[in-house]
């Protein structure tokens, strides 16, 4: 049995901006099947418009087609499938772009964002238990995105991709917390380990790179520099209350960070995508520091760093994917956070969509004009 839902449907990549005329994303009708076991269906409320989406659109993230696009959202569960007993109709819900076995060698060690099931099946665009549970009108199987395909009035979706929150939450805040909270918070409070009173280093202001100012500014950072070339964004960081600001497209900027932290950052964190960025990150970052980065650049872009600056300066390089977070863990932590007052991330909401305006929505986000953005159903 399948219900007739509106989704945003993407066939070819790399169409020529502006996506406003060339519309990569087509709001088509298409049938959505009946949660199996051990699944869920939830109706969308709010959607977030991500980088790793747009990447998708212009092909720097090659995935199969076609699919239904978007992995940041929140809704409402409206039906259980068999063997789910912890959620209810009637539940709301963030989801997680990474669906967690809990079985595999990772998921038994704490990193459920490198759960090894959860990864084939996202590279397939496949739920996590197998096959898929979209089709167009023609009865063409569809992908789903990440797990989720958040661009659609309703999902069906693995239980082990959605956390269950605080029904007080607004929709279109905790969509926020899907991705660019749980990714940017996280890099800095799990991957990088921020220590109270450290320096941080935030290149790429994105709704991530937005979301880790808030992150460190909460856990505590002695100070905050943030790099990009939008003038408009670091005033934007620094009205946020990040301690300084770099435009990281200056002759200058490199030396510019070193005066301002000492010699280098305690933590330096990459949220641009750009290997250029990391690279600034990378060498703004002090000796004995710590260099994460959460950025996509395209597969075939490399980094080039020397091995005895590694060693004689005891530097550490290292990704940061889902935030390294454990999502049922961490997403109500952050939402208490936000509630308490002390990670204000509806800051980072600056417009409002409808799914009819998503192609002009990237367009916005391509040319930077955005922090984030939500699709209202």
């Amino acid at each position: 049995m399948y219900a007739p839902i509106r989704a945003a449907v993407l066939r070819t990549t790399a169409l020529p901006r502006p996506y406003g005329d060339s519309r990569p994303l087509h709001i088509e009708s298409v049938r959505l099947s009946a949660p199996q076991e051990q699944e869920v269906r939830v109706r969308i409320a709010a959607a977030g418009l991500c980088h790793s989406d747009l990447s998708v659109v212009d092909g720097n993230r090659p995935r199969p087609l076609p699919m239904v696009l978007g992995h940041e959202a929140a809704g409402e569960v409206i039906e259980v499938g068999a063997g789910v007993r912890d959620l209810m109709v009637g539940d709301h819900v963030v989801f997680s772009f990474v669906p967690q076995c809990g079985h595999c060698a990772p998921c038994r060690s704490a990193r459920p964002a490198l759960c090894e099931p959860g990864a084939a099946a996202n590279g397939a665009g496949e739920l996590l238990d197998g096959g898929r549970r979209l089709r167009d009108m023609n009865d063409t199987p569809m992908h789903h995105h990440l797990g989720v395909s958040g661009f659609a009035e309703e999902v069906v979706v693995s239980r082990q991709s959605v956390v269950r929150v605080d029904r007080s939450l607004p929709f279109e805040i905790g969509a926020l917390f899907g991705c660019a909270v749980m990714t940017g918070v996280g890099a800095i409070v799990n991957t990088a380990k921020l220590r109270l009173g450290e320096s941080v280093l935030i290149t790429g202001l994105g709704g991530i790179g937005f979301a880790a100012l808030l992150g460190a500014l909460a856990s505590g950072a002695g100070q905050v520099v943030v790099a990009d070339v939008s003038d408009d964004k670091l005033q934007q960081a620094l009205a946020l209350g990040a301690h300084a600001a770099v435009n990281s497209g200056a002759d200058n900027a490199l030396e510019r960070v070193r005066g301002l932290t000492g010699g280098g950052a305690d933590v330096g964190l990459e949220c641009a995508g750009v290997v250029a960025a990391l690279d600034f990150t990378w060498r703004g970052t002090r000796r004995g520091g710590r260099t994460v980065t959460v950025g996509l650049p395209h597969p075939s872009q490399t980094l080039s760093i020397s091995p005895v600056q590694l060693v004689a300066e005891e530097r550490t390089l290292q990704g940061s994917y889902l935030g390294s977070c454990v999502p049922s863990r961490d997403i109500p932590a952050y939402i208490a956070l936000y509630q308490s007052g002390r990670l204000p991330v509806d800051k980072l909401l600056t417009h409002r969509l409808s799914l009819d305006e998503i192609n002009d929505g990237f367009d916005r986000l391509a040319r930077g004009e955005a922090i984030r953005q939500v699709i209202l159903f």
